[in-house]
């Protein structure tokens, strides 16, 4: 195999992932991120004492990372020591109305037959298919670059496929087991906040159930940050180099190869890259129109995961009533959906996600103090104003003081906003999205922005709007499967 210089754009999670990968296999690469450390949405910062994680907070499917650091040869805890959350998370519904999920299978068994009596029966046989679906789609389909359909026609897949329930709605899949109104929103909220409705979601990814439930959410001491460094680390030690504050200008194409990527800064020569920031800007910003895949026409016609509206927040006084992860779904869970999907405009009474990272880790905030971070999924693409983020951080608030019986107000000390604008100017995001594509049948596996460019012989995609599709552990298997698909042709 001989030795090609590789460029990276991007040092997020497929970024980092891709990166690693190609440098492990003997190649030089060199990362190029725009902002002014690794990390893209998982970033952090540090403000007045407190620490933040700005973007992913959960930390699911532990394999996936583990099985990343094993292809080094390494493992998790040689770079990062894992808790894992007792309890997992809470769900508010209302007042009096509150859902702990416990650690424990057979404690969870127990929450749902007291929701609603008869279920872990259906628990039990929910779990098993969801299971079956997250060991045949982690380890069949995720793992596949999906060029085209022909990757899939192999019996043995077509024979899962019937399993994986594709073509099943996962709205209607759960309400197969459950009647309960209450247990179907507790298994659908991954679904609304990673990109979809129950609706339009296809039930494969019922699989995310089976990771909260069974393999369990975890925290990564110190914070998701922790993950970002690690896999930086790793890069280093196979020889990455890692240049920042380095946003690409163009790529420089000459009879379909590209030649060079160029910054405001320089000009990289390059024999292959991995492009891993926002699909949509580098193909419709960087590259020339007769080299790009896809139109703008075509780019807004993909249903989008949601945008977010995120406060950062310190609060000078404990809140004892927080866990690490909170839902308030004590408004209209359908409604704030439709506000996302259906009808696109800000939601009038959102569904909230609360992350307390103090609640478990008493370096991320001074002491007696805790550390708040607060996300709405909201619809990509709506206008983002001072105004509007004023509006719903009073919202916040009140629903915070009315769920916890605190006030609250007085105790900000620290208050950092963050939404569309914010994710376009740092992330050239596509309309301000948070996640990717939403996973909508029409836009699974191959039917998803292809990875490769044909028009371009050494242009390759990663990350988010391209496969296998939105969340960390996918990110992270998006820049293996690119970096695979140039040491297949080395």
């Amino acid at each position: 195999m001989s030795t090609k210089n590789i460029i990276v754009i991007g040092a997020g999670f497929s970024g980092l992932s891709a990166a690693a990968t190609l440098a492990a296999a003997g190649h030089k690469v060199t990362v190029l991120e725009k902002n002014s450390m690794a990390g893209g949405r998982a970033r952090k910062f540090s403000a007045e004492g407190y620490t933040f994680d700005m973007g992913p907070s959960w930390y699911w499917m532990p394999d996936i990372f583990e099985d990343y650091f094993a292809s080094f040869g390494k493992k998790v805890s040689d770079y990062y020591k894992l808790h894992r959350i007792n309890p997992s998370y809470k769900i508010y519904f209302g007042p009096g109305d509150e859902v702990t999920l416990p650690v424990e299978l057979g404690e969870i068994y127990k929450l749902y037959e007291s929701i609603e009596p008869g279920s872990s029966k259906g628990l039990k046989q929910f779990l098993k298919e969801s299971e079956y679906k997250y060991r045949v789609g982690i380890g069949e389909f995720v793992q596949k670059p999906s060029h085209s359909i022909t990757e899939y026609v192999h019996w043995k897949i077509a024979a899962a496929g019937l399993k994986l329930n594709l073509f099943s709605s996962f709205g209607a899949y759960t309400r197969r087991f459950f009647k309960s109104e209450k247990i179907n929103r507790m298994l659908e909220f991954p679904v609304l906040f990673l990109g979809g409705t129950a609706k339009t979601t296809p039930a494969l990814y019922s699989m995310m159930n089976y990771s909260d439930m069974v393999q369990g959410t975890w925290y990564p001491e110190t914070g998701m940050y922790a993950v970002v460094e690690a896999m930086e680390n790793l890069a280093r030690e196979y020889g990455v180099e890692f240049i920042y504050n380095q946003g690409v200008t163009s790529l420089n194409i000459e009879n379909n190869v590209l030649k060079s990527v160029s910054t405001e800064q320089n000009e990289y020569n390059a024999d292959y890259v991995i492009a891993s920031a926002d699909y949509h800007h580098v193909e419709q910003h960087l590259l020339p129109e007769a080299y790009r895949r896809y139109d703008e026409k075509y780019w807004n016609s993909r249903v989008l995961s949601p945008s977010s509206l995120i406060f950062y927040l310190g609060f000078d006084t404990r809140i004892p009533k927080l866990d690490h992860h909170t839902l308030l779904f004590d408004e209209d869970f359908a409604g704030h959906a439709d506000s996302i999907y259906k009808n696109p405009e800000w939601p009038e009474k959102p569904s909230v996600y609360i992350s307390c990272t103090s609640r478990t880790d008493n370096k991320v905030a001074p002491e007696g103090h805790e550390n708040v971070m607060v996300l709405i999924p909201v619809a990509p693409g709506l206008t983002d104003t001072e105004e509007t983020r004023e509006h719903y951080l009073d919202m916040v608030i009140k629903r915070m003081e009315r769920y916890t019986g605190q006030s609250l107000r007085e105790h900000i000390v620290f208050n950092r906003s963050y939404a569309h604008a914010d994710f376009e100017n740092d992330y050239n995001a596509y309309k301000g999205n948070a996640y990717g594509l939403a996973n909508t049948l029409m836009q699974t596996a191959f039917l998803k922005p292809k990875m490769r460019n044909h028009k371009i012989k050494n242009l390759l995609y990663a990350g988010q709007l391209t496969v296998p599709g939105p969340g960390v552990p996918p990110a992270i298997i998006s820049g293996q499967i690119a970096a695979r698909e140039i040491i297949k042709l080395n």
